[in-house]
């Protein structure tokens, strides 16, 4: 690309803020997950294993001709940006999951239920034990469960020596 690459810049890293978040392990932090998923213009990225919440608003200093209104004075995190990892030379970002709404979520956990039960299967197989018997009311066809806005609920798997709590 000829000339200043910012002559070019349509301040795509100034219209969001990605902050690390912890990664999820239980039940109960996949649902904190699916609540920030539920608010607009909230996303959640999973990126070289690390997981971060995306709020995608733009800086109130970011003028018309997307040129920084403070340049001079902006801050820490600003300055550190170089055009070596600037936004504006392409839309992937190489993300490993990302999450713009709470189904997204739900089907990466249903995704990974299926997996984690493959891999359960193999080893009780192995190891000689017997299927588990599946929880009561999930035979095939039973529908998924789903929030009162009919949107369907993580599924996640239920961890041996655990009562079913569908």
């Amino acid at each position: 690309m000829a000339g200043n690459l910012c002559e070019h810049c349509t301040g795509l890293c100034c219209q969001y803020i990605a902050l690390p978040i912890d990664t999820p392990k239980t039940p109960g932090d996949f649902d904190d997950i699916r609540w920030y998923l539920i608010h607009e213009n909230v996303s959640v990225f999973v990126e070289e294993g690390e997981w971060y919440i995306l709020f995608r608003t733009p800086c109130r200093y970011l003028l018309p001709d997307h040129r920084c209104g403070i340049y001079a004075t902006r801050p820490r995190v600003c300055r550190k940006y170089g055009t070596d990892e600037c936004d504006y030379h392409s839309g992937d970002y190489g993300w490993e999951h990302h999450f713009s709404a709470p189904e997204h979520l739900d089907e990466y956990l249903r995704t990974r239920s299926r997996n984690g039960q493959r891999a359960r299967s193999a080893r009780t197989r192995g190891a000689g034990r017997g299927r588990r018997a599946p929880c009561a009311g999930a035979a095939a066809g039973d529908t998924q469960q789903r929030d009162r806005h009919g949107v369907p609920l993580p599924q996640l798997p239920v961890p041996s020596g655990r009562a079913c709590t569908r």
